[in-house]
């Protein structure tokens, strides 16, 4: 694939206003405040790996509206001592798989959740977790269920998924509750940084090729799925444009962006059709933008210009580990609380 998108000096400075509704804030603290209504951990019970150095748990939490949400906790095998949590959110199509397809994090001497993705089990890996809410209006994709409306969207109920799963790693056994990181690639970066900017103590953020950042142009400038799936059912429904584009304000990672407080690391490849460099960079440019502080947030970009979706790779994972360690070995930043800043503890 061929540069497709704008120059990278363009990319470096591009920071567009992206819309957000009036009601964004209220909207978000409204849905978490029903989900926090309820304890967060369901169950959580040990899980067979067959490997020696790092022990799992089976977890369960309650989600948006209680669902049961599951995840694998792993951590090293035989140590004690409370240790920072990488909490970390799946690409598109899939599930959380088995227990030990994720070994970087602990192995690594981290604790590690892996949150499954409601309803979305059976593309690219197996998930445990179902999405009885299906009932509203949209088209059968999951970035296309409920898309009429955004109390009724899927994302919605994802995000706050995600919300949900920082809490529940924070009540977990042996996690260092100070010392949160929320990371994923594509769909799960954009839930990493959807949870950076609802979340204000977080420790970090790692956010590679992130999904559902300024999606209105995204829909115009790519037909590569999952964007193509908006784009298809749009195709059919030609009078619901208006009814989208409000829904889609509602999740844009621009939004979330701009109210983050946590240092952050992103990634982009330059031929990436699938999310397109200049979304991950509107987000990027304008992270912490609105966060209610005077001092810019750390954050840092590295750029795959021969690389599409797949970005780094492996030296890119190399990168996040190197960055990680650097910035948990430092004291964390005090973080402001301002109105209209991150929205939950």
């Amino acid at each position: 694939m061929p540069l497709f998108d704008l120059p990278l000096d363009q990319l470096r400075q591009y920071a567009p206003a992206v819309p957000e509704p009036a009601d964004f804030d209220a909207f978000w603290r409204a849905t978490l405040r029903e989900a926090a209504a309820r304890p967060v951990l369901v169950d959580v019970r040990p899980e067979p790996t067959d490997l020696r150095l790092v022990d799992s748990w089976d977890v369960t939490f309650a989600g948006f509206a209680g669902d049961p949400v599951r995840a694998w906790y792993t951590r090293p095998s035989g140590v004690d001592e409370p240790l920072p949590v990488v909490v970390e959110y799946v690409g598109y199509g899939r599930g959380r798989g088995l227990p030990h397809e994720r070994l970087t994090w602990p192995v690594a001497g981290y604790a590690h959740l892996l949150m499954d993705a409601r309803g979305q089990s059976g593309q690219y890996g197996v998930g445990d977790t179902a999405d009885p809410h299906g009932a509203a209006p949209g088209g059968p994709w999951p970035v296309t269920r409920g898309i009429l409306a955004p109390e009724g969207y899927y994302y919605r109920r994802l995000i706050t998924d995600a919300v949900r799963a920082v809490q529940a790693a924070r009540a977990l056994p042996g996690v260092d509750p100070q010392r949160v990181v929320a990371a994923g690639n594509s769909q799960g970066g954009g839930l990493a940084l959807a949870v950076a900017g609802l979340v204000p103590d977080l420790a970090a953020l790692m956010s590679t090729a992130p999904f559902l950042c300024h999606v209105q142009r995204a829909i115009e400038i790519t037909d590569a799925a999952p964007y193509g799936e908006i784009v298809n059912y749009l195709a059919v429904n030609r009078d619901a444009e208006s009814a989208v584009r409000r829904t889609l304000s509602y999740v844009d990672g621009v939004c979330f962006a701009r109210r983050a407080c946590a240092p952050a690391h992103f990634a982009v490849g330059l031929r990436d059709t699938v999310c397109p460099p200049s979304t991950g960079f509107a987000a990027y440019n304008q992270y912490g933008a609105a966060n209610g502080s005077a001092e810019p947030v750390a954050r840092t970009m590295h750029v795959y210009p021969f690389n599409g979706h797949e970005h780094g790779d492996a030296t890119h994972v190399r990168r996040q580990l190197r960055w990680l360690a650097g910035v948990l070995a430092e004291p964390a930043p005090a973080v402001p609380l301002a109105d209209g800043a991150a929205l939950v503890g």
